[in-house]
């Protein structure tokens, strides 16, 4: 008789080794849930997401909190909309490091860094923020530092203002639905003031950050393009206004202009 056990396949447990359905059940719900959440890029309410899923909302709103618990989801207080949470990336980083995005991007933007001296950054639009998937930092000691995964108010970004200038009336009442707060004195806060700046932006090309965010701090921003057309990241240069003073601006806005479309050929799109 042979008392040795049957030779197991690689990476799969012993039969015993999971004996509580209800964990598997449990993980899987999590996941429907996470991944109904980053399908609705402007956040969604406890009831519609409910009904989309056709879940109680009892059982749901305990998956979301145990979610933000971990920082996978969260729900701004003012909107009662849950969305996605920045631990995500972190956790999906694995797959941004592959994502044609940014490693088409990644040698645009050490260039970026060859040629201005500054830091370049790439982003894209995330329910009224910018999000950072991206970085080449200037090896100067006094440098802006946005690690991959920092989010920033769209109005006082430059690759906020660089999306938004390209975005729909919905898109935007989306974006700016939370209003416009205030970070310095230079922040936009009224309207008015925006959608003028977001169209002169669309008339030379980049955006400007002229210490909107961070006292002493500038950043200059260009769209980056897919083959449909539509603005799906920013790429930008930023670094302090006394490197990046008016006689500069652009010098650089010309460089950062290029490398945005140099990006946007690699993604297809025609004519930039």
């Amino acid at each position: 008789m042979n008392d040795k056990e049957p030779p197991r396949r690689r990476g799969r447990p012993r039969k015993d080794s999971v004996s509580d359905g209800s964990a598997l059940q449990a993980l899987g719900r999590g996941i429907e849930v996470l991944a109904a959440l980053a399908d609705e890029g402007r956040g969604i309410t406890l009831t519609r997401l409910a009904a989309r899923l056709d879940q109680p909302t009892s059982s749901l709103h305990r998956v979301l909190v145990t979610l933000e618990g971990r920082g996978l989801a969260e729900m701004d207080p003012m909107t009662q909309h849950w969305s996605v949470g920045a631990e995500a990336f972190r956790i999906g980083s694995a797959f941004v490091r592959r994502n044609a995005l940014v490693e088409r991007a990644r040698p645009i933007l050490q260039a970026l860094v060859d040629e201005t001296g500054e830091t370049a950054n790439l982003g894209v639009a995330r329910t009224g923020s910018v999000l950072f998937l991206a970085q080449a930092e200037t090896p100067e000691m006094i440098r802006a530092c946005i690690p991959p995964g920092t989010l920033a108010p769209m109005h006082a970004s430059g690759i906020g203002k660089a999306l938004l200038a390209h975005q729909t009336v919905d898109e935007l009442r989306g974006h700016l639905g939370a209003g416009l707060a205030r970070f310095t004195p230079q922040t936009l806060t009224a309207l008015p003031d925006l959608m003028a700046a977001l169209e002169q932006v669309r008339a030379r090309g980049f955006a400007l950050d002229d210490e909107e965010r961070t006292p002493g701090m500038r950043c200059i921003a260009a769209p980056v393009f897919d083959l449909t057309g539509r603005a799906v990241a920013g790429m930008s240069v930023s670094g302090p206004l006394t490197r990046m003073g008016n006689g500069r601006i652009t010098a650089l806005a010309d460089c950062v202009m290029q490398g945005a479309a140099d990006l946007s050929r690699h993604l297809g799109a025609a004519g930039r």
